[in-house]
C-alpha cells in the first residue's frame, strides 16, 4: 500500500498540488507549497495539525 502524501494543512494530496516531505520529532509529515510560509513564519497556525507546534516559534 502507498503512502498518501497529503499537506497537513489543506489537506491536497500530491496529485492535486506539489507537497513536499519535512521530519519532525522523530516523524515526518507532508506541507504544500501555499502552506510552506505558515511552517516557517507562524507555525503557531499549526496547533492541533503538527504535534509540539505550541512550542514552535516563527522565524
Amino acid at each position: 500500500m502507498e503512502e498518501q502524501k497529503i499537506c497537513l494543512v489543506c489537506k491536497k494530496n500530491a496529485q492535486e498540488t506539489p507537497v513536499t516531505k519535512f521530519y519532525y520529532q522523530e516523524s515526518h509529515f507532508y506541507i504544500c507549497a501555499q502552506h510552506i510560509p505558515i511552517l516557517i513564519h507562524d507555525p503557531q497556525k499549526l496547533v492541533g495539525l503538527l504535534p509540539g507546534a505550541d512550542n514552535l516559534t516563527g522565524g
